[in-house]
């Protein structure tokens, strides 16, 4: 009995933990399901006399929520493919290539992740302009990959220079060049890092709100986090509307968590090289 205290204590810290993480996502999803009335006469923390979906029906119409999903999945798949496909690129030239000056190229690559984004606006918001990229969907593709692969780069060029040199000989005297070196051997053994990867750059594109709101103006062009930014700086909008933005707001991040979260642990605990 004594030994499964110390268990018994470390389960019922977990709960409470997870209480008070979840407990915030419930009031959310209450309010959400309230009419405005029943919010003002019985307060946040009471359960609903009737549910309601006319708070969700409002948001989703004022604000094309649909377009807004839309918009957000082709920036974030976008930008998490071509980041992952342009790190393996960079990290296989820097990590198994070793070209000349790899140090200080990789000092380049660690300066630009720690380099804030609102010192990048003014120059990025000029390209864009002149490029004619401004205020669409590629051009913020653009910017955000080759900002995640920036990070990409310099974690996989880590990972990839301790690939064990014996199988890359042996396979150049097999005859093998480099994009077979590169595509049948070093990718499928270093997927479990690149699926980690992929998961975070969509992640991290989903909920990035400052670029979007600056370089997609129109309305069309939106994603989820900065819809829901604007959206709140309404003074028309209630309580009960408010909490259905919030709560449509972290579903896509929560489904999109609960569909990988095996490939996410597997590919951290697994590691990049055998």
């Amino acid at each position: 009995m004594t030994r499964s205290l110390p268990k018994y204590a470390v389960l019922i810290s977990f709960v409470v933990m997870a209480v008070v993480v979840l407990f915030p996502f419930a009031i959310i999803a209450l309010n959400a399901v309230k009419t405005s009335a029943d919010y003002s006469a019985n307060g946040p923390l009471s359960l609903p006399e009737a549910i309601t979906f006319d708070g969700i029906i409002d948001f989703w119409n004022r604000v094309d929520y649909t377009e807004k999903l839309f918009n957000s999945f082709l920036i974030s798949a976008s930008v998490a493919v071509l980041a992952v496909l342009l790190s393996v690129l960079s990290a296989y030239a820097l990590g198994i290539g070793r070209v000349k000056g790899r140090l200080w190229v990789l000092v380049l690559f660690l300066i630009a992740n720690t380099l804030p984004q609102e010192s990048l606006i003014y120059p990025l918001y000029y390209l864009s302009k002149e490029a004619g990229l401004y205020d669409t969907r590629l051009g913020i593709i653009i910017i955000l990959t080759v900002m995640q692969a920036a990070f990409g780069t310099y974690l996989l060029s880590s990972v990839l220079s301790q690939f064990p040199r014996e199988i890359i000989e042996a396979a150049a005297i097999d005859g093998a060049g480099r994009w077979y070196q590169l595509w049948r051997m070093v990718v499928p053994i270093s997927r479990p890092t690149l699926s980690v990867l992929l998961i975070f750059f969509f992640i991290w594109t989903w909920n990035d709100f400052f670029l979007p709101l600056i370089f997609l103006i129109s309305n069309d062009g939106q994603t989820v986090p900065v819809a829901l930014g604007l959206l709140q700086g309404e003074k028309l909008m209630d309580v009960t509307t408010s909490s259905a933005s919030a709560l449509l707001g972290i579903i896509p991040a929560i489904v999109f968590f609960l569909i990988f979260q095996r490939t996410l642990t597997r590919g951290v605990t697994v590691g990049a090289i055998k």
